[in-house]
């Protein structure tokens, strides 16, 4: 290497040039592509597009001109990227459901909601809209600034004059190098309503802002779910909404619902949505749609979902809302260039610098006006001097050799400046005769009148406010419309999970050995008394169906332990099986002990409620009686109940009024029946009092809660039982021993297994040891006396027991049906339709 090419060589730290070059390049695509300019909320692609129409006379009045002619024109004078950028961005300024007001008018194909592109720029044909000529008002009088475009060949404006707030207007999203920016469309009445108010008091809050400005407005119309988002969005310029799709439910002759999608959330495409619909539909997902169809056209969005009959339309929809793009959330980031810096503003910031702006374009559209105004009486004044000494300079003009001597004399002569003389050197004869002359003198004294004005303008800001606020609202009349968008309310949060699952009546059944499983109340229909009852679980030899309850998916559900210990968990959270098979560990529901088991299960509908009760009963006969309210907080872990004696297990537990009578049973066929405020009420912990005096070798079975209307049946070891009505049962003091309730035969019937009140408008389903289940009417039931034997209930096999009876809602007799393959795929309309 010679010593010359040494000497070019320049050593530089590359830390330092990374980072200085890395700056500058994200500073270029800061200020130069990605974020909008504050005061007209523009990109710079955007605004060069706009002038390059405007300066191609391509405007609203003129007809359309190739959108290739305009590309050309914006990057080879303004935008040297490439040409797919540019048009992209026009193409979507003429969108309809990008833009709410578009700022060009697209003829040809410009895309659709479905995400089908724009067709080439060599086919379609633009100009701009009617309010993008608002951008542009003014601009030829000297409102802004101009800069050098790339070459220096060509001059580009700053910022254009924007008559109206675009940038809440029409909103922006833009990435640039370490920020980006995410501004929502909003309605173009309440903005500039907003503004008007700013202008009246600039010391309004954002709260009072919202009254005029109440939140986003999407050209896609649909459910912004709440203010919360929007009111934090305004006051700290950034915020998230949630988005729905507008629905209705419609009910067809037929029984099915139908729901129709009329409007979806913003950026969302449709043809996706769709897809995304019938995918979930075919996969099971989401259950209950039968048929889908788009039949959306010119005149708006529609698109159809038939659901089967037995389908919640409601449930439907959650889970619609919960896995599909008909609910989004759109992240508010208000980013925009501030002086040529980013800076992120709130609400009322946003009002104040583009109302800062429009003060300086009127400023500035008044001095232009005024130095034009000024520049006109000059000349007028030069005339009328002419006109008073119209002979003198006649014979001055005649007399000079050439133009510039009559100049040179008339200056000399009559004071005048070079422009009167040239003006007067211009003159045309037929502005001698009388009425010409008076015509001067109007626009004089008119022009003088202007000045005057325009002078008085420059001096007060308030004239300056008050021509904007003439202005904005001759724009709002001109252009104003509907709010599209409607705001609810209340706020969405994460659905929650019951919200995706149907209500139902379900029926939950836990074994001996701590199996559950949930299944709907329709799996068992009603059987005449005597049947042998249908299949309803695999059990293994020594496992047995010891609880079955009718509840809801969407109760609660208490599990009361024989440690005294309670959990809780809601219907829907017990996994569901089909009618045969065994179920889950309980303990893969609730978190109980190796040594613990479920002894009785309670369903809540609303555990908060401060007059309800809880009555327990132990094997040993001990009562206890507790605020419902107690049981609000429960953790995962579990929470004491009420405190066990030595040897004594927690039996039944039952959710009371607090002014029941109570009814106790035992396993040697006793009953006591007292009032339940014979038991005070007590702390959670509290360990109770007796509730019945047991005999030798006897246990508690079961305690129920008695109505005067209903009977007490029993169902006895053997598969035996009985109804007797309640007033046989004479009503007792807590701690007795109770009178007999059935005939204990122990070769026949054998000893009580389950004790319940019933009405004859209930059903009766007993369950055996080997999960054989019979269901049948009250009334199937015989109602004899106390001390009874009963009747043949249920026929067992060969050392097979009842172990457990439960009470559900009446149904009518209809035969036995297997109804596990009720529920059908979705239709071939899914399929087709993709």
């Amino acid at each position: 290497m010679n010593e010359s090419s040494r000497s070019n060589i320049k050593e530089i730290n590359i830390s330092n040039e990374m980072r200085t070059s890395f700056l500058d390049y994200a500073m270029s695509v800061i200020v130069s592509r990605a974020l909008p300019d504050v005061r007209d909320g523009l990109k710079p692609v955007q605004r060069r597009i706009l002038y390059a129409m405007n300066d191609l006379g391509i405007v609203a009045e003129k007809p359309h001109k190739k959108s290739a002619r305009i590309v050309g024109d914006v990057i080879g004078k303004y935008h040297p990227h490439g040409d797919s950028a540019v048009y992209e961005t026009m193409v979507r300024m003429a969108q309809n459901f990008s833009y709410r007001y578009p700022l060009v008018d697209g003829h040809g194909n410009f895309g659709s909601i479905d995400g089908d592109s724009a067709a080439a720029m060599r086919y379609t044909e633009a100009r701009m809209s009617k309010i993008s000529m608002e951008l542009l008002r003014d601009i030829n009088k000297d409102t802004i600034d101009y800069q050098d475009n790339y070459d220096g060949q060509e001059k580009e404006p700053v910022v254009l004059p924007a008559r109206f707030p675009n940038l809440l207007v029409n909103g922006t999203t833009g990435i640039a190098v370490g920020m980006a920016t995410n501004i929502p469309p909003h309605q173009l009445g309440e903005v500039i309503d907003g503004i008007l108010a700013l202008s009246y008091n600039p010391e309004i809050t954002i709260t009072e802002l919202m009254q005029y400005i109440p939140g986003p407005d999407f050209p896609t119309a649909g459910l912004i779910m709440g203010r919360s988002g929007i009111r934090r969005a305004y006051e700290t310029g950034k915020g998230s909404i949630t988005l729905r799709a507008k629905t209705e439910i419609e009910e067809h002759a037929n029984g099915k619902q139908v729901i129709v999608v009329t409007e979806i959330p913003y950026q969302v495409n449709k043809a996706r949505l769709v897809e995304r619909i019938a995918e979930l539909a075919r996969e099971k997902r989401i259950e209950g749609i039968s048929a889908l169809r788009d039949e959306s056209d010119r005149n708006g969005l529609r698109i159809i979902m038939e659901l089967r009959k037995d389908a919640n339309a409601n449930v439907v929809l959650n889970n619609l809302f919960k896995h599909t793009a008909m609910q989004t959330t759109f992240g508010i980031n208000i980013l925009a260039l501030v002086d040529g810096q980013p800076k992120v503003l709130n609400l009322k910031q946003m009002l104040y610098y583009y109302l800062e702006h429009q003060k300086v374009i009127i400023t500035r559209r008044t001095e232009f006006e005024l130095r034009k105004a000024e520049a006109r009486a000059h000349i007028l004044e030069g005339l009328r001097i002419a006109l008073d000494h119209i002979d003198e300079v006649i014979s001055l003009i005649r007399s000079s050799k050439t133009t510039e001597i009559a100049k040179t004399g008339l200056m000399t002569r009559f004071s005048l400046s070079d422009k009167q003389a040239q003006a007067i050197l211009d003159m045309r004869l037929q502005r001698l005769t009388g009425l010409e002359r008076e015509k001067i003198e109007e626009e004089y004294a008119e022009l003088q009148k202007l000045i005057s004005e325009l002078k008085a303008i420059l001096a007060d800001e308030e004239k300056i406010l008050t021509i904007i606020r003439e202005e904005l609202t001759e724009i709002k009349e001109r252009f104003n419309d509907e709010r599209l968008t409607e705001i609810t309310q209340e706020s969405i949060e994460d659905l929650e999970d019951e919200d995706l699952i149907p209500e139902e009546q379900i029926i939950i059944t836990l074994t001996r050995k701590g199996y559950i499983k949930r299944l709907p109340l329709s799996t068992y229909r009603t059987q005449k008394r005597g049947g042998r009852g249908i299949q309803g679980m695999n059990t293994n030899e020594d496992d047995f169906v010891e609880h079955l309850i009718t509840t809801s998916t969407h109760d609660y559900l208490l599990f009361f332990t024989n440690k005294g210990k309670v959990y809780r968990t809601k219907g829907f959270k017990i996994p569901e099986f089909s009618r045969t098979a065994k179920g889950i560990p309980v303990i893969n529901v609730v978190e109980i002990d190796k040594d613990e088991w479920i002894n009785a299960i309670i369903p809540v509908r609303n555990i908060d409620l401060e007059k309800n009760y809880l009555f327990f009963t132990t094997k040993h006969g001990i009562s206890k009686r507790s605020p419902l309210s107690s049981f609000a907080n429960i953790r995962n872990n579990g929470l004491i109940a009420l405190s066990l004696r030595d040897g004594d297990e927690l039996m039944s537990v039952r959710l009371t009024d607090g002014n029941k009578h109570i009814i106790i049973g035992t396993k040697n066929g006793m009953l006591i029946r007292f009032h339940e405020t014979d038991v005070r009420s007590m702390g959670r912990t509290a360990a109770g009092v007796k509730g019945i005096t047991l005999g030798k070798e006897d246990e508690v079975i079961g305690m129920e809660i008695l109505e005067e209307h209903e009977d007490v049946l029993i169902v006895t070891q053997y598969g035996y039982g009985k109804r007797t009505a309640a007033d046989k049962y004479r009503l007792q003091n807590r701690g007795g021993k109770g009178i007999r309730t059935c005939n204990i035969v122990e070769d026949k019937n054998g000893s009580l297994v389950g004790m319940k009140s019933v009405t004859e408008d209930e059903d009766i389903m007993i369950i055996s040891d080997s999960g054989v289940i019979i269901r049948m009417s009250v009334t199937d039931i015989s109602k004899t006396g106390r001390n009874t034997i009963g009747v043949k209930l249920i026929r067992l096999d060969e050392n097979s027991n009842v172990s457990a009876i439960a009470k559900v809602p009446k149904e009518e007799e209809i035969d036995v049906t297997d109804e596990e393959n009720q529920n059908s795929d979705v239709t071939a309309e899914i399929t087709e339709e993709n």
